[in-house]
């Protein structure tokens, strides 16, 4: 009897003793989950409040997306939760958290992310978490920081998360302008040593060729000599501007030595604009010569040369290039060129010049050859008249915003007074005039400029209005949040006449919730065909790292909206951009989503990101990046890569269409 009640009391023991608490170590992306719903809705929704408690969840999944958020959201309210974070059991969750105060750039942040290091990690377990630590600090540290960051030696070769955390923080120090001699140092042993990781040679390259005034003239031939020497194309075309601006004859001779060697076409184009720095005769013949490249890029950089760093003695080979048998948009630079160059004196050679424009405007087709045929027009001031009266009644929307940008540079003449001479009062009246004619009209690319042209503060435009009431009554007229970025314009120029200086921009109200349904139908590395003219760009999307981007993307798409949209963006060695409903970059819809912005790098060419107008703002504006473009980290959404048709990115030229974007199904659960 006592046996059996014995062995009744083990068994309802056993019913009564809950299960082991098991550790969950892994970190789930399942937006099927409604609890990691719920936190990006609260990210969503800027409610970083009700975000914070999930950073004492059991589940590192949870406590991830919360700490990430604070990479979007960027509240420095969070700071000092977020850094107990820094020393979570998970890495990941360490990562996040390091990342995100590097984000708010906090000064508050410094103290928490150097107690966080660990520098008794000699088996390398917090690696990444170290590295994101590292980089961080360049976001929000202090020049003592920066000397520390740089005088790091015991990092090896196959340390390559530690040598990226290292030098990601000293770029992003000179992000924030703040550079030092030890820093530029360490970055050149970086890019000298070919035993370095690919990846850290790349950032400090991209270090030398964004920072400012670095100083280099004492490594001018050794610069010369890991360009001559480096097959990584990527790697080599960082490095003409900073060896161009040297200024030194020896790096003159390796830049044209390099540019006949160059077989990169976007390494070339940044051997001329490296050229920039040096006499013009001794440059021009390579120049002129790029004129006539076959590639689109190469040649427009050349003619760009011309715009910017030309001489008024050299005008008239511009014009006569002009007229040579090149690319419309190569012509029309050169017209620009001519137009600005020209002496005032010659009176009959100007008349000429911008009879051609005013020509080559009226006779042609294309919309985007008619604004550029406009914006080398604005080189010359007088022409001012004509700009309003052929662009202000133009259907195209790309043409009227090109107008008020022309009209834009007169304003924006040397010396205003001087060259209008006695007639600069009634100049400055009319195109005050102008200005709020724009502003009146409601078009939201030319009031956008026309409030720019009435900020210019040198002219004191205030005293050419009677009232200031059409700024306020065009802001109430303004949809939000599609018409955010001129809205702000506007603000801004409100606030300039009325002599205030605290100007914030507005930021769009919650307005768009994630369509979850959707988000959590699409894999990881699903594909969206791009099809133009010139072929098919396939793009691998991230809905993992950009859900709500991700699902707005494919929406669109399914929907039949990028179908026959313009490229209306092209920088070479930047970017192409698309997806704007005006074609002239002020175009949006009546929405806006949030930014999202993982822990992720333009590190690569073919970078997926989204537009915006500031954080927040964006809607239906995509890019896709020529190169790595590591100053846009942290600021744009990474929402996919190019995974071929990386040759068609670089065919694209302002004005192409897109035929459709395709989703394939078989992707999408």
């Amino acid at each position: 009897m006592r046996l059996l009640i014995f062995a009744i009391f083990i068994l309802l023991l056993g019913f009564c003793t809950p299960p082991s608490d098991k550790k969950i170590t892994e970190v789930r992306t399942s937006f099927s989950d409604s609890l990691l719903q719920k936190i990006y809705d609260l990210q969503d929704r800027l409610q970083t409040d009700s975000i914070i408690p999930y950073f004492r969840h059991a589940d590192p999944s949870y406590r991830y997306a919360a700490a990430l958020a604070f990479g979007s959201v960027r509240d420095s309210a969070a700071v000092d939760s977020l850094a107990l974070l820094l020393k979570d059991d998970i890495e990941k969750v360490r990562v996040a958290a390091a990342y995100s105060i590097g984000q708010i750039g906090a000064v508050k942040g410094q103290a928490a992310l150097v107690q966080a290091f660990d520098q008794t990690d000699t088996a390398g377990l917090w690696d990444h978490a170290n590295a994101a630590i590292l980089e961080a600090i360049g976001k929000c540290g202090n020049a003592q920081h920066l000397e520390y960051l740089s005088t790091i030696k015991t990092y090896q070769p196959k340390d390559t998360a530690l040598l990226e955390g290292q030098a990601y923080g000293i770029f992003r120090f000179s992000q924030r302008n703040i550079t030092s001699p030890q820093g530029t140092e360490a970055m050149f042993g970086f890019l000298s040593n070919p035993a370095y990781p690919h990846s850290v040679r790349l950032i400090a390259s991209y270090y030398l060729l964004r920072g400012k005034d670095l100083d280099l003239k004492a490594r001018v031939s050794e610069l010369a000599k890991i360009m001559q020497q480096e097959n990584d194309p990527l790697v080599r075309m960082n490095l003409p501007i900073p060896l161009g601006r040297t200024k030194d004859p020896i790096a003159l001779g390796a830049l044209l030595s390099q540019y006949n060697l160059e077989s990169n076409m976007q390494a070339k184009a940044n051997v001329i604009r490296a050229l920039s720095n040096f006499d013009y005769a001794a440059v021009k013949p390579i120049i002129s010569g790029a004129l006539n490249a076959s590639d689109y890029h190469l040649s427009r950089t050349a003619a760009q040369f011309f715009l910017d760093f030309g001489k008024p003695e050299e005008a008239g080979f511009y014009l006569a290039k002009a007229k040579d048998t090149l690319h419309w948009e190569v012509q029309m630079l050169l017209y620009s060129a001519a137009n600005r160059h020209l002496s005032d004196s010659l009176i009959y050679m100007k008349d000429a010049v911008n009879q051609e424009l005013r020509q080559r405007f009226e006779k042609s087709a294309n919309p985007y050859e008619k604004a550029a045929a406009l914006r080398a027009l604005g080189e010359f001031g007088w022409n001012y008249r004509y700009l309003k009266q052929v662009g202000f009644p133009a259907t195209e929307e790309v043409i009227r915003t090109a107008a008020m940008e022309s009209i834009l540079k007169a304003v924006k003449v040397a010396d205003f007074r001087r060259y209008f001479g006695r007639s600069y009062r009634r100049v400055r009246q009319e195109i005050s005039n102008y200005c709020v004619e724009a502003i009146k009209n409601g078009d939201v690319g030319m009031s956008a400029v026309a409030a720019e042209i009435l900020r210019e503060p040198d002219l004191l435009f205030k005293g050419t209005l009677t009232s200031l009431d059409f700024l306020p009554a065009a802001m109430a007229k303004m949809s939000l949040p599609r018409d955010i970025e001129t809205y702000n314009e506007l603000k801004k120029t409100l606030d300039f006449l009325q002599d205030k200086t605290d100007t914030k921009p507005s930021k769009p109200d919650y307005n768009h919730p994630i369509d979850w349904s959707l988000a959590e139908s699409i894999q990881q590395g699903a594909l969206a065909n791009i099809k133009t003219a010139k072929g098919v760009i396939a793009l691998e999307l991230w809905p993992d790292y950009a859900p709500a981007t991700v699902a707005n993307f494919v929406s669109l798409a399914r929907s039949g909206f990028y179908d026959n949209k313009v490229f209306h963006r092209v920088v070479s060695n930047f970017v192409v951009q698309a997806g704007c409903p005006r074609g002239d970059g002020y175009g949006s819809l009546d929405y806006s989503i949030r930014s999202e912005l993982p822990y992720l790098h333009y590190d690569q060419p073919g970078m997926v990101g989204m537009a915006s107008a500031g954080n927040h703002t964006e809607c239906t504006q995509f890019f896709i990046t020529h190169v790595p473009t590591f100053h846009l980290d942290g600021n744009y959404t990474i929402f996919g890569r190019v995974t071929s048709g990386m040759e068609i990115v670089g065919k694209i030229e302002v004005g192409d269409r897109i035929e459709k974007i395709e989703i394939q199904e078989n992707n999408i659960q």
